[in-house]
């Protein structure tokens, strides 16, 4: 691999010169951020033969091998537009955007927590296009209602070692590790050391079998601060703004708002200046002088797009929702890459 990732100065590189590098827009430092997306299914595979058929695309059934190339083929266009980052996860995303009932079978792990050849094959191939291109793979483990494929807590140790061994054995120098997805969303994950109150001994494992290799964090939705553990731990913090409303601006003030977000993880005891990366957020107003987006740059955070198919909308729209459209082919698409372009002066 010829592109590397780090952490300097409390902001991120590639190949050691910061990310936009003496970037600023309306007066904000760009330097340093990693602007990114949701596109957890890019991998995806739905193992339930009840279910799979949902998928289909207009003009034939539902194809893994197809979903990852036509995701390949998009991404140098996301990097014309300054994106830095996309962000997988070997568990996927519910393909419904929002769903409590999850009864398909999308996961990399088998149950004893060993990477599926062909998910690895499809990650292998999604690492080396993002490091031709200077990008970063933002590579989540765990996704809440699937964790229960994995039979036990040793299963779930399994699968973080097998992954960060198989990552290390690539020299996959790109990548970063979120260990699960919301790992404080009640009442989702099926072991206990994923959720928040425990992920950070799955932090730790994967920090300590990596050397060092690699740079390792979990993602949250709290408004407050992340638990002390996680904070002791990660490299980088991933806070989610899902359930924040509002940028928490002059404009259109809110009490739980973006800015204030931001303010409490770095205002919290044991925050060490760790990097803050949203890696997912659904609220958009890319029209408006502020939005979440603009929130999270004048904060100084990364921000990232989430960015599912709505009741109704075509297939062209969302890049959550199985099949998905990995061109940049809908209204909110053009208007998040016009956004990013503009404010990394891609």
């Amino acid at each position: 691999m010829t592109t590397v990732v780090s952490i300097t100065n409390g902001g991120f590189a590639i190949n050691g010169v910061p990310t936009y590098a003496g970037r600023r827009w309306k007066g904000h430092r760009i330097e340093g951020l990693l602007f990114n997306s949701r596109m957890a299914n890019a991998i995806a595979d739905d193992e339930n033969p009840a279910t799979r058929g949902a998928w289909a695309y207009a003009d034939g059934e539902w194809d893994a091998e197809r979903n990852t190339r036509e995701f390949i083929a998009a991404l140098p266009t996301y990097r014309a537009h300054g994106l830095l980052a996309v962000c997988l996860n070997l568990q996927g995303g519910s393909p419904q955007g929002y769903s409590w009932h999850q009864p398909w079978r999308i996961g990399g792990f088998t149950a004893d927590g060993v990477l599926k050849p062909a998910w690895a094959a499809r990650l292998e191939k999604v690492i080396v296009a993002c490091d031709r291109l200077g990008m970063v793979v933002i590579l989540g483990l765990f996704y809440g209602k699937q964790s229960g494929t994995l039979k036990d807590e040793a299963a779930v140790k399994a699968a973080v070692t097998n992954t960060v061994d198989w990552l290390v054995e690539r020299a996959a120098t790109n990548v970063l590790i979120e260990i699960g997805n919301e790992v404080d969303l009640e009442g989702v994950f099926a072991h206990p050391i994923i959720a928040a109150q425990r992920c950070h001994e799955l932090i730790e494992l994967a920090r300590k079998r990596s050397q060092g290799q690699l740079l390792v964090s979990t993602s949250l939705l709290a408004l407050g601060a992340p638990p002390a553990g996680i904070l002791a731990t990660a490299d980088f913090l991933l806070p989610h703004g899902n359930r924040i409303h509002g940028p928490d601006g002059p404009l259109q003030p809110s009490p739980h708002g973006i800015r204030l977000q931001v303010a409490n993880w770095r205002a919290a005891p044991g925050y060490r200046g760790q990097p803050i990366v949203y890696n997912e957020d659904d609220h958009f107003a890319f029209d408006k002088p502020d939005n979440h987006f603009v929130a999270a740059v004048e904060s100084g955070a990364s921000w990232g797009y989430f960015d599912y198919r709505r009741s109704r909308e075509r297939f062209e729209d969302g890049f959550q929702s199985l099949p998905v459209d990995w061109t940049i082919s809908s209204r909110r698409k053009r208007a998040f890459f016009g956004l990013s372009k503009e404010i990394t002066g891609a």
